[in-house]
């Protein structure tokens, strides 16, 4: 069951940010419409568009704007799957091949500037000051967290610290800007704000946790990428720092001399590593705290069905395997 699933009466909305998403990649340049319906269009949960609605509604909204404002979330969210592919030479995204591979590097990078520019033509559109600062502060702290991974990109003396800011600016920002946003349009109260702004800053640490997890325990097939991605690029995450702190001598030098040359040569050493460290149950801990905080964010909310969904998104986040 797809998370839009889990609430029957979120299942039009979802289906109208489809609608609205398709209707708004229009473009003059026919190679930037064929890109953008292309990386729109190949599947993922859309998880950061329900979690607009789901907010919006948990709060008591009854417009429209909600769907314009999901919209706008998925394009940024897009966007920088464009540009993140491109700077980690990736191939494969949802199972299919990138729009990298398919069309270059160049079309990549500014097809990603057109959905950038594009979710900001729309957020004039709703006028909310409020909102603006929240997405474009968002946006802003996105790119830093990029360019912090990059500068830690094969560097085996990255702390668990460190790491924790790095998912803060790739992932976790867009989910609480998701959250909060959808909580300013429903006009919600300064505690309804906060919790749902907290409830998304969780859930996104949350998963993107569990995302490490699964780059040494999930099938190609089941993640829609390659196995040992992170690995491949030198990426010191999670499991990996865990790994170097609890294992031998020889394990800790194994992982950090595969963190700095990068590659796959060593994927199956440093996956044995990573699970007789204890690394991936010690990820998944964090990962479950983070939804655990999540979830008690939201007391702060009515007791309705939406929280029941939410709440409901946080369990299923650290159980995936997808």
């Amino acid at each position: 069951m797809q998370p839009h699933q889990l609430n029957p009466a979120i299942e039009p909305q979802f289906e109208a940010v489809n609608d609205y998403i398709i209707n708004h990649l229009g473009s003059n340049v026919p190679l930037v419409e064929k890109i953008g319906h292309y990386i729109v269009e190949s599947g993922g949960k859309r998880i950061r568009p329900l979690l607009v609605l789901l907010a919006a509604n948990v709060a008591g909204y009854k417009g429209k704007e909600h769907i314009s404002l999901a919209a706008i979330i998925e394009f940024i969210h897009t966007a920088t799957l464009l540009h993140d592919d491109v700077v980690d030479n990736s191939d494969l995204r949802r199972g299919k091949d990138t729009a990298n591979a398919k069309w270059g590097n160049a079309p990549s990078v500014l097809v990603g500037d057109f959905l950038y520019s594009r979710a900001f033509q729309i957020m004039v559109e709703i006028g909310s000051m409020e909102i603006m600062s929240v997405i474009s502060n968002a946006t802003n702290v996105i790119a830093e967290g990029e360019v912090l991974q990059l500068l830690n990109t094969k560097n085996p003396d990255t702390t668990e610290d460190a790491y924790m800011q790095v998912i803060l600016g790739k992932t976790a920002m867009l989910f609480e800007a998701a959250t909060e946003a959808g909580a300013i349009l429903a006009n919600s109260s300064a505690s309804e704000r906060e919790a749902l702004r907290l409830y998304g800053l969780h859930l996104g640490t949350a998963f993107q946790l569990i995302d490490d997890v699964m780059d040494y325990l999930s099938t190609a097939e089941e993640m829609g990428k390659n196995v040992g991605d992170d690995l491949a690029e030198g990426k010191a995450t999670l499991p990996l720092i865990h790994a170097m702190r609890a294992g031998t001598e020889e394990q800790r030098l194994l992982v950090r001399q595969a963190i700095r040359k990068g590659g796959l040569d060593d994927l199956q050493p440093i996956m044995d590593i990573v699970k007789e460290t204890g690394a991936i149950e010690y990820t998944q801990q964090k990962a479950q705290t983070e939804a655990d905080s999540a979830i008690a964010a939201l007391t702060a909310l009515p007791d309705n069905s939406f929280k029941d969904t939410l709440i409901q998104i946080a369990n299923i986040a650290v159980k995936r395997k997808s």
